[in-house]
């Protein structure tokens, strides 16, 4: 048998029931386009988070107060809430270790702010000028407060664009924010913390959220001040670290480690009232959980790719036993077993086929839909179109090897007489 007379075959059988061939056909255009759609999602969400997490600096060390109890584990006390980190670690720190470029010791606290009318709760970061590059914040307008100002209790802030909105933005009916405001406007703008009055001097640029909380909702205002007025103690709520080159962060990592160990009078196996979280781990964690829920995705999308395979070997035993008498006069006039297998194979497969062009299709609308009305951007990747052309054909061979079989294996003279 020609491979044309089984295109030609398989074209005939399959359009003679155009409604039973179009709803099998229906089940793999699901499946298929369920599965790269949400590989498509999952791998947009990956990459969104290394870019986030990427973007909250470079060869980064983050030091906060606390103890870990083993690899992988939080710690034992609630983050921040630990008071053992000073300002007097960061200052050793920085004149002790030469590896590291540049230092940033943090206060933070939750405030609830007021301004224009109009009041908002965000977060307070009190921290010195090297932030903005240690944590690569870029300003939108005005500028960042500057080391006299961080040492000397100045009472200015610099408001992240979330807190912009919220507080100076276009407002509907029901209270939130609907437009943003020009940045420029907001400098010099008074604004009240607590009960504590500030005058606005810059606001940055938006970073999104990192992993950590959103790195737009927040103000800044000078480390004294924090300490000051709101935390009320020289305890450090983080020390974020700049490491000069990548290839000695765990150097540096280590070395800090024994220093703030020293500081701290812990000897021996005694446990570190501190932990050091270093920005490739974090990647690395964020990337592996990401894949997982990735794949998670792609295995519940499987699912419906399976039942789609059902339904095509539901509708060729269907179609095995409509057309008993057929198979039996095929076998009768000289057919062997193989071109009546080869048959029923190639309409299975022509099934699969063409679900799996209108599935990759139908997943790819399905990807950009998403990424132009949700907060992910998808990826479509060539491997993700190749898998379920893949996977497509393989359920249409395994799916269509039964009926197939049985097909060939039927008895010309029983199926004759087959009624």
């Amino acid at each position: 048998m020609f491979v044309s007379d089984i295109l030609f075959e398989t074209a005939t059988a399959l359009l003679a029931n155009k409604a039973r061939t179009g709803l099998t056909v229906l089940g793999i255009v699901i499946g298929i386009g369920s599965v790269i759609s949400m590989v498509a999602i999952g791998t947009g969400t990956q990459a969104s988070v290394q870019s986030r997490i990427q973007s909250i600096g470079s060869n980064l060390l983050m030091i906060r107060p606390g103890s870990q109890q083993g690899p992988g584990q939080m710690v034992s006390q609630g983050q921040g809430s630990a008071e053992t980190l000073t300002l007097e670690d960061s200052k050793s720190i920085q004149s002790s270790v030469s590896s590291v470029a540049e230092i940033a010791p943090v206060v933070s606290s939750n405030a609830q702010v007021v301004a224009n009318g109009r009041n908002t709760r965000t977060s307070i970061t009190g921290t010195t000028p090297d932030y903005l590059s240690v944590r690569n914040v870029s300003m939108g307008s005005g500028q960042f407060f500057t080391k006299d100002q961080s040492g000397g209790l100045a009472r200015v802030a610099v408001l992240g664009p979330d807190v912009v909105d919220a507080l100076f933005g276009d407002t509907s009916s029901s209270g939130s924010a609907v437009s943003s405001v020009d940045p420029v406007d907001v400098v010099g703008k008074k604004i009240r913390i607590s009960g504590v009055d500030f005058t606005v001097i810059g606001t940055t640029v938006s970073k999104g959220g990192t992993g950590f909380g959103s790195s737009d909702d927040v103000v800044y205002i000078p480390l004294s001040t924090a300490m000051q007025y709101f935390s009320g103690s020289k305890a450090l709520s983080m020390i974020n670290i700049t490491v000069s080159n990548e290839a000695d962060m765990d150097a540096a990592s280590e070395e800090i480690s024994a220093l703030l160990r020293e500081r701290h009078g812990i000897v021996g196996d005694d446990e570190s009232d501190f932990r050091i979280m270093n920005q490739s781990d974090i990647v690395e964690t964020a990337t592996s959980v990401a894949s997982t829920f990735t794949m998670l995705l792609g295995a519940i999308a499987s699912i419906s790719l399976v039942v789609g395979g059902i339904g095509i070997m539901n509708m060729m035993l269907t179609t095995v036993t409509e057309r008993t008498r057929e198979i039996g006069l095929r076998k009768a006039i000289g057919a062997k077993r193989r071109d009546i297998s080869r048959q029923f194979l190639a309409e299975s497969i022509a099934l699969t086929f063409f679900g799996g062009v209108l599935g990759v299709l139908l997943g790819w609308i399905a990807a950009l839909l998403f990424s132009k009305f949700g907060s992910i951007t998808t990826q479509v990747s060539f491997t993700s179109v190749a898998l379920a052309f893949g996977v497509s054909a393989a359920i249409g061979v395994l799916f269509g090897w039964y009926p197939a079989r049985r097909a060939a294996s039927l008895n010309p003279i029983e199926a004759l007489r087959y009624e």
